[in-house]
């Protein structure tokens, strides 16, 4: 968990108690050692949060302590509604659900004036036409972009051939009616373009690829059009 991530998941912690609670109690919650947890109190108490307690008798955030709300500007507001409705329309489901989630999280830090733009703004989406025909776990394929590893696939052509592959995975293509994973298929030893509805098999390795993500994706983008998005044959 990234500091910055565990100091706020601490202040929601804090939040739910209302009398003081001890250090190894809220260390075991946030599955981090008691020292850690000594830290990120002194980091928060410098940075204003009103946290009163000491070692060995408790800690309780006075309820009188509020996060900065969030701002946007109607413009901003307008265009992350737009984005989060593509995904709930477009997107595989665990992303549907994410993008619902953040929205909620989202709502909960915003001013009343901004918050009630939220249900009022007239943008919108038009009717969903792709169909979650995956037999594979997309998730597997993001994590596996994030990290840089190497995916087995197994794949079947337009033509109908069943074909194995190793490929270097760099970029998910979310479309109205199908979803292309991008990557360098060591079969081919050249960019290819995989229909996810046509992979039948999808295995993260434990091999990192040799490049660095952005510099496939570089390359990648010189050399294609949108027309050539066309899935491996």
């Amino acid at each position: 968990m990234a500091r910055a991530e565990r100091l706020l998941s601490l202040l929601q912690v804090l939040r739910r108690h209302k009398r003081p609670v001890s250090g190894a109690r809220l260390a075991q919650e946030l599955g981090i050692s008691i020292r850690t947890l000594y830290r990120d109190i002194a980091s928060l108490q410098a940075q204003g949060a009103d946290i009163e307690g000491e070692p060995g008798v408790g800690y309780v955030l006075r309820p009188s302590f509020m996060l900065p709300p969030l701002m946007f500007s109607q413009a901003e507001l307008e265009a992350l509604i737009l984005g989060f409705r593509w995904v709930e329309k477009f997107a595989d489901e665990p992303l549907t659900k994410a993008a619902g989630d953040a929205m909620a999280k989202i709502s909960t830090v915003l001013p009343d004036s901004l918050r009630d733009s939220l249900d009022s703004t007239a943008l919108r989406v038009g009717p969903r036409v792709i169909q979650d025909a995956e037999r594979v776990d997309l998730g597997i394929a993001r994590t596996a972009i994030r990290l840089q590893r190497k995916l087995r696939i197994t794949y079947i052509d337009g033509a109908g051939q069943e074909s194995e592959r190793v490929i270097w995975p760099f970029s998910l293509g979310y479309f109205q009616h199908f979803r292309i994973l991008v990557g360098w298929c060591e079969l081919k030893g050249d960019f290819r373009h995989f229909r996810t509805d046509r992979i039948r098999g999808l295995v993260s390795l434990e091999e990192s690829y040799p490049r660095h993500r952005a510099d496939l994706f570089k390359q990648w983008r010189e050399i294609q059009t949108e027309l050539s998005y066309v899935p491996d044959t």
